[in-house]
């Protein structure tokens, strides 16, 4: 990872996206966080949270690890009613944040401006893409991660990994001839120890992954599962 980047920050790491879910959501988030906090600390693997903004400075104080903003605007400070100022989730506490989500969607040069905002801030950036050529040029950009997930299958419980392997070792073998710097990670119907393991086997550091933790039945279990592969690959 880049200096300037929070040495909070570690891979191989699944980050967790607390969406909009009521399971995410105000003091389900928190006991989720900490979920989090208890697999990472038993496991030694990373593992970063990203809850809505109104629960990231509460989330931030109580846990030991990364909370990342779900977004952030390229906005300065000033007369913006409704956008994020990466000052903001900074003084949150996030130590990061996602970029473009397929539900968040941002044009090239506003995933560009958003970077570079999120640089000056020392926040490490996530930026998510959906194919291989898009993830080759969000790569020239110079974020820190880039999480590849196909839009077709979020939500669904069936891996990229395994329906889509090859948007995956295609988008590692391109995004490296481009900028072998980054962070690659895999998003994505990510449900199962396997599906992790799969993932880092066609390249990634990593997986992004949602409603297969957020909604899970016992979300810590899962957590551990998908803790364990990452270090069984190890």
């Amino acid at each position: 990872m880049p200096k300037s980047t929070s040495d909070k920050v570690s891979t191989p790491i699944v980050l967790v996206n607390f969406k909009t879910y009521a399971e995410g959501t105000g003091r389900n988030a928190l006991a989720l966080a900490k979920a989090c906090e208890k697999v990472s600390l038993e496991t030694n693997v990373c593992v970063g949270a990203a809850p809505q903004f109104t629960d990231i400075a509460v989330i931030a104080s109580a846990v030991s690890i990364p909370v990342f903003s779900q977004h952030i605007d390229s906005v300065q400070a000033g007369s913006f009613t409704g956008h994020v100022l990466p000052e903001s989730v900074k003084e949150a506490g996030a130590v990061g944040t996602m970029i473009n989500h397929s539900e968040r969607r941002l044009k090239l040069s506003d995933i560009d401006a958003t970077i570079a905002r999120a640089r000056e801030n020392k926040l490490v950036s996530v930026v998510c893409s959906n194919n291989a050529s898009v993830s080759a040029a969000v790569a020239a950009l110079k974020p820190d991660m880039l999480a590849v997930e196909p839009p077709e299958l979020i939500g669904t419980g069936i891996p990229v990994s395994k329906a889509k392997p090859e948007v995956v070792s295609g988008t590692v073998d391109l995004v490296r001839r481009v900028n072998r710097d980054i962070v690659i990670l895999c998003g994505a119907g990510i449900t199962r120890g396997e599906d992790v393991a799969a993932a880092l086997r066609l390249g990634t550091k990593g997986v992004l992954v949602a409603s297969g933790i957020v909604k899970a039945k016992n979300p810590y279990a899962v957590l551990l599962e998908f803790a364990e592969a990452m270090r069984n690959q190890g």
